[in-house]
């Protein structure tokens, strides 16, 4: 881990994995910190912010005859017709007629995105789900399209209607949004920013911090370091702050007397 390196361009970029991992590491309460805020963030927003909404699921048999089937003919047919009703059941008269009958004052594009219409596989068995932020209205809504779709699949082309045989329940569990899975996503995006600012800030720092940067940025050899004294880096800190202080008492002086010459 200590030597791997990769070079990319033709040595114009050395990534020093290493490196990367102990700037990471300096930065772990910046990182940890991200995560909690954005997930905090993301949680709350999803609790109070985004309407939750309600499913509800009615099905609806497909028959090919109006007797019972008893054929593999019979069944196979019953599996065409089972895509057929998929497309009329959010087809305009349908939605239309549901509209009207639950007296809703909504576009028939925002009635569709509503509904959706799945089909297990081997089966001839539709289910119709509905969803808004009313559980009761998602229930009216499903059982409403799967009784109208029947009566109108029955009359336009001239067979046995689908059986509705489940209608949809009221739930009291909210289908969206998910709070915990919005948290989690915001605390990983948080971490992931800090993370690549990170990298990047180190990607972009070639200033000279070690011996090692001498020899791979300047291609010399150290032959000798000198150590700081014990207790040098506090005098130097302390010398620049008596310059500071200094500076202000003089800029304070020159302001006094311009002042008492105007």
């Amino acid at each position: 881990m200590d030597n791997k390196t990769i070079n990319m361009n033709d040595d114009e970029v050395e990534i020093d994995l290493l490196q990367l991992f102990r700037a990471l590491k300096k930065r772990i309460l910046w990182i940890v910190g991200a995560g909690v805020i954005m997930g905090g963030a993301f949680g709350l927003f999803s609790k109070f912010a985004i309407t939750p909404q309600y499913t509800s699921t009615s099905m609806v048999y497909i028959l090919s005859k109006e007797t019972t089937l008893t054929s593999l003919a019979d069944l196979q047919i019953g599996s065409q017709l089972t895509q057929d009703y998929k497309i009329i059941v959010t087809s305009r008269p349908v939605i239309s007629e549901v509209i009207d009958k639950l007296k809703l004052d909504i576009s028939y594009e925002n009635m569709v995105s509503k509904i959706t219409i799945n089909n297990p596989n081997d089966t001839r068995i539709l289910s119709i789900t509905a969803q808004d932020p009313d559980p009761v209205m998602a229930k009216d809504i499903a059982d409403s399209v799967a009784k109208t779709s029947s009566e109108y699949i029955g009359d336009i082309m001239e067979m046995v209607p689908p059986k509705v045989i489940e209608e949809g329940t009221v739930s009291d569990k909210k289908a969206s949004p998910s709070n915990g899975k919005n948290a989690m996503i915001g605390a990983m995006l948080g971490i992931v920013l800090v993370c690549g600012l990170t990298v990047v800030e180190e990607l972009l720092n070639d200033t000279i911090q070690t011996e090692e940067d001498v020899e791979k940025y300047m291609g010399l050899t150290v032959l000798a370091s000198v150590p700081l004294r014990e207790g040098e880096a506090e005098e130097n800190k302390n010398e620049q702050t008596l310059r500071r202080s200094h500076m202000h008492n003089k800029d304070d002086k020159k302001k006094g007397k311009q002042g008492d010459r105007k």
